[in-house]
Order: structure tokens, then C-alpha cells, then sequence
């Protein structure tokens, strides 16, 4: 037998792997803009992380990182210490926005969610168990997950969010992970297991959720008062519609705006506001601001006849759980 050749001892001058030149690269351009985040409220002290966005001082974490406080301290890597006031909070995407009060590194580049592949590389910067600055790296391993979310009586479903199994432990929630390119395409938000975390997407849905917290300190949201669940359509009607899924009415909140438009437990939306509704996030994209108290056309397939009604979404408060 040929033995097998002796692999030549590594040459610490030749230059990295094409993986880990990707994932070092990345860590130092997120590392010094991904901050140490402490807060204090009814006594307690809370950690998490940040991500440095603007140039001017926003600070992107998650809500139930700063839950109540209205303040902290936020820590960077090359001993920056500064501290911030809270901006906005939104728990029903977890989403907060901070500011800074003192100087601040650059701005991270924000990335789109909506163009992650499931196997493509990611890393993930944050401050597990307090160790500032720390980097991981894995791979988007599912889309699409839901993830639950809730403010006093009110929940929602965050969409889109992001599972990897980039090593995220206690401090990572509110840092960033970011694609091959050192763009943050999601802000780590939930361990879910061993080799499984969470990340709330940076897509169209959640820029509209950052900016209006950035004007306005909160998020007003539509609500339309209707339990939907996502059903195939039936295979003689696909052609027909256009459509292979839609939602299937299970219940309508008695005195809400979707009873008082007419809709009923068995319907299959179709469509809202001239949009295709084919999946279970598809009328939560619509339930913002510019919707309160405007028209929403609704077409639905009832007892095999296509039914237009209209709904006017009141504003979402506490009362309508």
C-alpha cells in the first residue's frame, strides 16, 4: 500500500480559507459597531445588545431587551461608553429603537431579509453572558418561521423570521446577524434550542416598524378582527382565481370591523386591497397606520361565488385580544 501522504504543517503566512476570511471580515466591520446594552427597571438589571444604524446615534435592539426603562447604558468594543435613551419600543415585533447620548462608531449597512437563501452563511455579533464583542457563524437553516409575540392582551406573529443555527445565547438578543457581506439582514431575538436561534427579519415589513418608532415612538397598527388560517385551494378552482392558496375565515370578533363588513367563519379570502392574501402574514402587511379608518376592499369565494365586501380597520389597542 502507498501510504498516505503527511499533511504539510499549516504556514501561519498564508492567508485564510475563503470561509473564514468571510467570517472575519465580517467581524471587524459589525464587531466595533455592536454595542453592550444594560439596563435597570423595578430594581432588576437586564443585558442585551444594540446595532449602531445612523450616523447620528440610533440604536437598534429588541423591545423585551429594554423592556419598560426608558434608559441605559450601552457599551462598545473599544471601551466607548455612552449612555441612551429609549426612543420606542414595539413588543408585538420586538423591535426598539435607542439613542445614544454621547459619540457612537459608524452605522452598520442594513440588508434585506427577503433575499436569504436557506444554506447561506451567516453570523451573528452580540455580547452572550456579558462577553463583549463576540462572534459566531452558522447558516440560515429555515425562512419563513412565525414567531409569537405579545403586548398586554394583543398578539401578533412576527413573519419571516429567520432561523440559523449560529451559536446565540442570553446577550445575543438585540445584536445583529449579518450575511457574508457585512450587511444585518436580522436582529437576534430568541434561542429556541440547542444549535436553533431566532432573528426578527430586516425586510420592507420591519423598515416601516423602525421608522415609524424612530417619528413616533410607537407603531400604530390596523385591526380588522378576523382569525385566518392558510388552506390550499381547490384544485377546480386554481385556474379560475389564479390562486393556490388563501385564507380560510376560522373566526370573526363579534362587533369588530370584519363583522361589521360581513365577513363569515368559512370564507376564503382571496384577496385584500387589490393584493393577493395566499398566506398568514399577507392581511398583517396591510394592518398599518395608513389603514386605520380608510376603505379595505375584500374579495372572498363564498359557497363557490366570488363576494367583494369592505371593511374600515379601526386602530389595534389593548381591548381587541
Amino acid at each position: 500500500m502507498i501510504p498516505e501522504p503527511i499533511p504539510e504543517p499549516r504556514d501561519p503566512d498564508r492567508p485564510l480559507d475563503a470561509y473564514s476570511q468571510s467570517v472575519s471580515a465580517v467581524a471587524a466591520e459589525l464587531t466595533p459597531r455592536v454595542a453592550a446594552l444594560r439596563v435597570r427597571q423595578r430594581g432588576r438589571e437586564g443585558a442585551g445588545s444594540a446595532v449602531t444604524f445612523t450616523a447620528d446615534g440610533f440604536l437598534l435592539t429588541n423591545a423585551h431587551v429594554v423592556g419598560g426603562a426608558a434608559g441605559g447604558q450601552a457599551a462598545y468594543s473599544d471601551g466607548t461608553t455612552t449612555s441612551f435613551t429609549v426612543v420606542g419600543t414595539d413588543p408585538l415585533s420586538d423591535l426598539a429603537v435607542v439613542r445614544a447620548d454621547g459619540d457612537t462608531p459608524g452605522p452598520v449597512t442594513l440588508g434585506d431579509s427577503d433575499k436569504l437563501v436557506v444554506g447561506q452563511l451567516v453570523v451573528a455579533v452580540g455580547n452572550p453572558l456579558g462577553m463583549a464583542g463576540s462572534v459566531t457563524a452558522g447558516v440560515v437553516s429555515a425562512l419563513g418561521r412565525s414567531l409569537p409575540t405579545r403586548s398586554g392582551n394583543a398578539v401578533r406573529v412576527v413573519e419571516d423570521v429567520i432561523q440559523t443555527d449560529a451559536a446565540l445565547n442570553p446577550g445575543n438578543s438585540g445584536g445583529a446577524l449579518a450575511d457574508s457581506h457585512g450587511r444585518v439582514v436580522g436582529i437576534n431575538t430568541a434561542v429556541a434550542g440547542i444549535g436553533l436561534g431566532l432573528a426578527v427579519p430586516i425586510n420592507s415589513t420591519t423598515r416601516r416598524i423602525i421608522a415609524a418608532l424612530m417619528h413616533d415612538g410607537r407603531v400604530r397598527r390596523a385591526y380588522l378582527g378576523v382569525v385566518a388560517a392558510p388552506i390550499p385551494v381547490p384544485a377546480s378552482l386554481r385556474e379560475r382565481i389564479g390562486q393556490n392558496e388563501a385564507l380560510r375565515v376560522a373566526e370573526v370578533m363579534p362587533g369588530s370591523p370584519a363583522a361589521r363588513s360581513g365577513l363569515r367563519p368559512g370564507d376564503l379570502v382571496l384577496t385584500a386591497g387589490g393584493s393577493p392574501v395566499d398566506q398568514a402574514q399577507s392581511l398583517q402587511r396591510l394592518m398599518f397606520a395608513d389603514a386605520i379608518g380608510k376603505p379595505l376592499q375584500i374579495t372572498v369565494l363564498r359557497n363557490g361565488a366570488m363576494v367583494d365586501v369592505i371593511a374600515e380597520p379601526v386602530e389595534l389597542n389593548i381591548e381587541h385580544a
